[in-house]
């Protein structure tokens, strides 16, 4: 009988603490600031629209205090229409407009003002579209809310450039010397009509890390070499060695020399190679070229 009160007991001190944390954590809601409380509602789908509206008359009555209170500096000033962000939706919204009667003047919601920002919103669009979603075809994945706007195949183009344009600046521009690389692999490909220079590297864990890429027209060494000084003045870490794998671009070989003397060892990528070799031969369709392990040049 005793242990069957002990658990008992255990189970009433679970509840008590639960409720605690929950009434902690609303506290927090209530005293937290403006930013915090804003992410909370726009994670309210569809729950938010009733939050932002509650936000937004809190505002209100701080600003204009209790309906048809007298004496205070600010009046309300009636609605008009407007739209807010929820996660990566637009949504429209009546929006309550206050005026300052000394001043003449209106004044803005600061609420509002947040509530018009999308949080992550691009991001979520360009991970969406990235992984297969149709840009036509996204209205019928966000059904969070009957009366979303704003998602149309344009717009979305328009977020999904906005954040990859973003994205790859980031990815270009980070610092380099916090990887402990052994090898970098440079090789020149074709995107559309434009030429890339790609340089990769590979960590002492095997880690694959893209290190930077240049849109050149040509692989000649001025140009190879200019992309190698960026990566260096990036903190790109080759004083102790590195194997530089390259397609046999000559300017590719003759940049990696002058810019990495005396640290780096080339060789010759042996897939290049074998298209190379291949390219001069007249072979059936079944046959194919063995290239030996170990045979780069």
């Amino acid at each position: 009988m005793k242990s069957i009160a002990w658990r008992g007991v255990g189970k009433e001190v679970k509840v008590v603490a639960k409720r605690a944390r929950l009434a902690r954590q609303m506290e927090q809601m209530k005293t937290g600031d403006l930013d915090a409380r804003v992410e909370l509602v726009q994670a309210l789908i569809p729950i938010g629209l009733k939050a932002v509206g509650d936000l937004l008359q809190e505002e209100v009555e701080y600003l204009a205090g209790n309906r048809y209170q007298h004496g205070k500096e600010n009046r309300r000033w009636g609605n008009q229409g407007g739209s807010v962000y929820l996660a990566d939706q637009r949504v429209p919204i009546n929006v309550p407009r206050v005026r300052n009667k000394t001043e003449d003047r209106e004044v803005g919601l600061e609420t509002y003002r947040k509530l018009q920002a999308p949080q992550a919103a691009d991001q979520q669009v360009f991970l969406k579209l990235l992984n297969g979603l149709s840009t036509h075809r996204y209205r019928e994945s966000a059904a969070l809310a009957p009366e979303v706007f704003g998602i149309s195949a344009s717009n979305l183009s328009l977020k999904f450039r906005r954040w990859s344009t973003a994205h790859l600046k980031r990815l270009l521009t980070r610092r380099l010397e916090g990887y402990d690389l052994v090898a970098m692999f440079i090789d020149g490909k074709a995107f559309a009509k434009d030429g890339l220079v790609i340089a990769l590297g590979v960590t002492l864990t095997g880690e694959k890390v893209i290190l930077g890429m240049e849109q050149m027209n040509a692989e000649n060494s001025k140009s190879v070499g200019q992309f190698l000084d960026k990566l260096k003045e990036r903190g790109l870490r080759y004083q102790e060695g590195l194997l530089v794998i390259v397609d046999g671009s000559k300017g590719i070989i003759k940049a990696v020399r002058e810019k990495f003397a005396g640290y780096a060892l080339l060789q010759r990528c042996q897939q290049h190679k074998k298209e190379n070799v291949v390219s001069y031969l007249s072979l059936g369709p079944t046959e194919d070229l063995a290239y030996p392990s170990g045979a780069g040049v």
